[in-house]
């Protein structure tokens, strides 16, 4: 009976494990033509410095967290609407922060860059493709939450996303902080290390599952 009560506990976890991934893992699909904004659109230039996208990634045997900036945007705003938005990610800006200088930090942004081996496409490989792109394609509310869509461009590939946010605008700032999301990196092409790309790693593989977490503010 005991074993019985276990094994049902196990299932329900299990389920709700999944259930809340589900959640958070915004599907990528192709991309859509953005809606323009319009004439009485305003646009507000991103504060580069005070704007950031937070990433984790992780393996078997843990995991690793950082940070990327953007080199430039602008958002469109009409009245109290956000109407479109685009922006540059700097790809050059990939940091590690959950270690310390000298002790794995330089070797992991390297990495991640596809700095550590000369011409080896791995992870990002910034030297090809120095940077990305998002293009907000709409900003629709359900269920009380803001949900963006955009096309999303990362080694000159470009998938649709969405994730909820909270966006702020009053009548000299902007702001669109994200809740925590995943997209499959496999989707960009961003293969290294990945068990559903090569099927001889072993225990050497890095998830294809990458959270983000996006922090943009603008102004007039």
């Amino acid at each position: 009976m005991k074993k019985v009560i276990l094994s049902l506990f196990l299932a329900v976890s299990l389920s709700g494990a999944v259930s809340c991934k589900s959640d958070k893992t915004g599907e990528a699909s192709d991309a859509v033509d953005a809606q323009g904004a319009s004439d009485e659109a305003i646009g507000y230039n991103v504060n580069t410095s005070n704007s950031v996208i937070e990433w984790t990634g992780s393996k078997q045997t843990g995991k690793h967290s950082g940070t990327i900036k953007l080199s430039s945007g602008t958002i469109f705003v009409k009245g109290n609407a956000v109407e479109g938005g685009n922006f540059t990610i700097d790809m050059n800006t990939i940091a590690v922060s959950d270690l310390k200088a000298g002790d794995g930090k330089e070797d992991l942004e390297g990495h991640l860059k596809g700095l550590a081996v000369e011409g080896a496409d791995h992870f990002f490989n910034v030297k090809k493709y120095p940077e990305g792109k998002f293009e907000i394609t709409s900003i629709r509310t359900d269920q009380g939450k803001s949900i963006v869509e955009g096309n999303l461009t990362i080694k000159e590939t470009t998938k649709n996303i969405k994730f909820p946010a909270i966006v702020s605008v009053d009548e000299n700032s902007v702001s669109i902080m994200s809740e925590t999301f995943i997209i499959d990196r496999t989707e960009w092409k961003v293969n290294y290390a990945s068990k559903s790309v090569f099927q001889d790693l072993g225990d050497k593989f890095v998830n294809d599952e990458i959270e983000l977490k996006v922090s943009v503010k603008a102004s007039k």
